[in-house]
């Protein structure tokens, strides 16, 4: 028998997936990852109006994208992103949490108002996202699926990039945390710890080591793909295949881990 005329399987049929920070980048490669197995997905980011890359998805998949203008910053804000997804799709099945900004500065030009915006994104914004999805899942008995973005800069330090990378540590740290205190509810939490992905983003990152690290531009970026054990930066869409995996069934006896999706870059 031809393999094409058997039933294909959809490993997210109907479940409702919120996914923040999917404008563009690693999130829109998830939305459309996690479309195309059959989630109805709410798709948070900061514009009042959706991407490119979100409308398109709209078209292509009638009906099952819900885009939603928040401020993960805002305690409001939060509360009316998960009122308004679950109006739209129903109960709450996956989180995928990516919302997160990027800076960098040498440790000693470091200020107060880099700190507070990072944080204020990337671990407030973060935490409160996943308390509020977990609490609604909690409360609806589900059996949900948690993804926390954090970044191989979670697992190590680095010299200009101090506080990116204790945000994502700490994306990690709550991640184990969050999965302990869920697993009575049968609700698992996990975390994916990209390497160098080739996003949009990297053209402010590529700047950012060019004026810190007097390189000229675009070098940073080939450096550092050069550097991957498999010797080339990563696609959105290598985050995507690990994000499938994690919210479906077959992850079903997996928590507490930050998934490594790096080319080699971090051995843990």
């Amino acid at each position: 028998m031809n393999d094409s005329s058997k039933p294909s399987i959809l490993r997210l049929n109907k479940r409702h997936a919120i996914l923040t920070g999917a404008g563009g980048g690693i999130g829109a490669a998830v939305t459309a990852a996690y479309l195309r197995e059959g989630a109805r997905c709410s798709v948070v980011d900061l514009p009042t109006q959706p991407s490119a890359q979100v409308q398109a998805l709209q078209a292509e998949f009638p009906g099952q994208l819900n885009y939603i203008a928040a401020d993960v910053t805002q305690s409001t804000d939060i509360t009316r992103l998960i009122a308004q997804a679950i109006d739209h799709f129903g109960p709450i099945r996956i989180l995928f949490n990516n919302a997160a900004i990027f800076d960098m500065a040498p440790l000693l030009e470091s200020d107060e108002v880099m700190y507070d915006k990072m944080f204020a994104v990337n671990v407030k914004g973060a935490f409160f996202v996943m308390q509020k999805v977990l609490a609604n899942m909690v409360a609806n008995h589900t059996r949900g699926a948690v993804i926390n973005m954090a970044s191989q800069a979670g697992r190590r330090g680095e010299a200009l990039v101090s506080h990116y990378c204790a945000t994502k540590a700490a994306i990690i740290s709550y991640t184990q945390s969050a999965a302990l205190a869920m697993a009575p509810h049968h609700i698992r939490v996990n975390g994916i710890a990209p390497g160098v992905i080739a996003t949009p983003m990297w053209k402010h990152v590529d700047a950012l080591f060019a004026k810190y690290e007097n390189l000229p531009l675009g070098e940073k970026k080939k450096r550092v793909g050069e550097a991957v054990p498999l010797g080339y930066m990563g696609d959105p869409t290598d985050i995507a295949g690990a994000a499938v995996f994690l919210a479906s069934d077959e992850a079903s006896y997996i928590t507490a881990q930050t998934l490594n999706v790096d080319g080699g870059n971090v051995m843990s």
